[in-house]
């Protein structure tokens, strides 16, 4: 069979993914503001122009791993597909937590940090800026988009707070283009069908990755998203599309039921 042509043959170049970013901000009404600089890059987030009460918040972040390329693409496709929903919502959006790790296709900071074992500290700068657009914020949702060079399919972490539980939906959003892992332990931990759920402690790890400190900031759903590396870039761009797009679209439907639930007084 032929080779597939690469639909994403920039994905590492950063200059044109925050063009493509602007033209969003643009479009959907969203503030573009640098919070950091590393490694010789600017860093950016999107946030609402103003609070909205009648709409739930959303955390989304990609690209803490410069070589997780299908996360930030998955990321920009997914807003660039989604302006009207954008303007509707309460958004903080990081669309690339490591520019310089993505121009050089690297899992590390130039300082050969693993930026998602630093949320214990503010030694970092760019993770202390971050922070600032972090504490004190509720999110309904939290999505941090990674992928894994030893995955056999889509898994996800699931943080242990709400039920009905999500994981199972959100895989089989994507499952057209990769289907669950299926290994029964990954990174040490139980999996079930592409599925790691654990409660969080403090103290479960020294060094805290950026789903630690969205939990204990009380953020009502966190995910992490792995796809798999060693699959074809379109195919995992395609499944973190997906997966954005279902766990959004059941975090306005939860919101919608709780609020009929409880109306304002």
């Amino acid at each position: 069979m032929p080779a597939r042509l690469l639909r994403h043959d920039r994905a590492h170049d950063y200059r044109f993914l925050m063009r493509r970013w602007r033209a969003v901000a643009s479009s959907a009404e969203l503030r573009l503001e640098k919070y950091s600089e590393a490694g010789g890059w600017d860093l950016y987030c999107l946030a609402s122009r103003r609070k909205k009460p009648e709409t739930p918040s959303i955390y989304l972040s990609a690209g803490i791993h410069g070589d997780e390329a299908a996360t930030t693409e998955g990321l920009i496709e997914w807003a660039q597909a989604n302006a009207d929903m954008l303007r509707a919502l309460n958004l903080l959006i990081f669309p690339c937590l490591n520019p310089w790790g993505l121009v050089n296709n690297s899992r590390r900071d130039p300082d050969g940090r693993d930026l998602n074992r630093s949320f214990h500290t503010s030694a970092v700068p760019q993770i202390a800026a971050q922070m600032q657009w972090i504490t004190g914020c509720a999110f309904d949702l939290a999505l941090n988009l990674h992928e894994d060079y030893d995955a056999l399919g889509l898994y996800i972490y699931e943080l242990q707070r709400l039920r009905p539980y999500w994981g199972e939906s959100l895989l089989q959003a994507a499952a057209e283009h990769i289907p669950p892992d299926p290994r029964r332990k990954i990174e040490g931990r139980v999996a079930r069908a592409g599925i790691v759920r654990r409660p969080i402690t403090p103290d479960l790890m020294p060094e805290w990755p950026e789903a630690f400190v969205l939990y204990f900031q009380k953020a009502a759903r966190i995910f992490t998203v792995e796809t798999p590396s060693e699959f074809h870039l379109d195919d995992r761009v395609d499944s973190q599309f997906k997966i954005i797009c279902q766990a959004v679209n059941l975090c306005r439907e939860e919101f919608s039921l709780r609020s009929r639930a409880s109306p304002p007084k």
